[in-house]
């Protein structure tokens, strides 16, 4: 299913290859910047225990009211009334920067309709694009249903992965691209101390981590590891298509496990289908 939120960096177009590289046997899924959640929405529900994490406050109360069957009734009937207008829009804006008091469902719907109603979902201007706000309804439906059982957090990406680190764990983690975390603004920015922070406490787990970056010199060097295995992706460059079609931005996938281990792509073939003749992913 698709997530109910476009978001900066959204994994909606590399999904399916990072699903497909997850290793086939873990017990436990954490998703360490959750961002618009494209990857948890897309990976088959298993039996495995699932955690949502972001560090943005409002991106996390706003998941939260959606998961609360009681809650995401009250979001929808104030979203029913919303206002795509550039006042609406620059109003709901400075009152979640002024941090005015307010309900966490009104502060949710407010955050939802900056996102909609934002220039590419960048939160900072007014797109002027139409949009219905109910036609979202059905997919934010889908989403209460899908995190029903999905533990939401707000924590630090280190403080989360010690706490959730086990042998049979998965994280995996979108954070900030190197060289673009101007775009993240909005949760105190990401540092180059925090990419090095973050490869510390990824080489440092019992469980295993899937990693998605921008192809730079950096981001290579700093995994440069005998544990680490990288491979290189493509994907279409959003931003550059309406001026040069067909422009693709490089990207990396990088594990603590072989990305290209047959083993693990004869054991994913072997038990291709459940008892019940239903498709299998991981």
């Amino acid at each position: 299913m698709n997530s109910p939120i476009s978001w900066v960096g959204g994994k909606k177009a590399l999904r399916e290859e990072v699903v497909q590289h997850f290793p086939f046997h873990y017990e436990n899924y954490i998703e360490v910047f959750g961002g618009g959640g494209w990857v948890l929405f897309y990976k088959q529900k298993r039996r495995d225990f699932e955690v949502y994490n972001d560090a943005n406050g409002l991106l996390v109360n706003l998941y939260r009211c959606i998961q609360s069957r009681r809650k995401v009734k009250r979001l929808k009937k104030l979203l029913q009334y919303s206002l795509n207008s550039r006042e609406e829009f620059n109003r709901m804006r400075l009152a979640l920067q002024l941090h005015l008091p307010m309900s966490d469902v009104r502060r949710a719907a407010y955050f939802y309709q900056v996102i909609r109603y934002s220039y590419s979902s960048g939160l900072m201007s007014f797109a002027s694009q139409p949009h219905d706000i109910r036609s979202d309804f059905p997919l934010i439906d889908q989403a209460t249903a899908r995190l029903a059982e999905v533990v939401i957090e707000n924590a630090d990406f280190q403080k989360l992965i010690r706490h959730y680190d086990r042998k049979a764990s998965l994280f995996y983690c979108d954070p900030p691209y190197h060289n673009s975390e101007k775009f993240y603004h909005n949760i105190g920015g990401f540092t180059e101390r925090d990419h090095i922070r973050l490869r510390d406490t990824l080489l440092s787990i019992e469980g295993k981590f899937l990693l998605s970056y921008n192809d730079d010199a950096f981001i290579r060097n700093l995994y440069r590891h005998e544990k680490v295995h990288m491979i290189e992706l493509k994907r279409l460059h959003n931003m550059r298509q309406r001026f040069e079609g067909g422009a693709e931005f490089p990207e990396l996938l990088i594990a603590n496990y072989d990305l290209n281990d047959p083993s693990r792509l004869l054991m994913g073939q072997t038990t291709l289908f459940q008892p019940n003749g239903g498709l299998l992913i991981p």
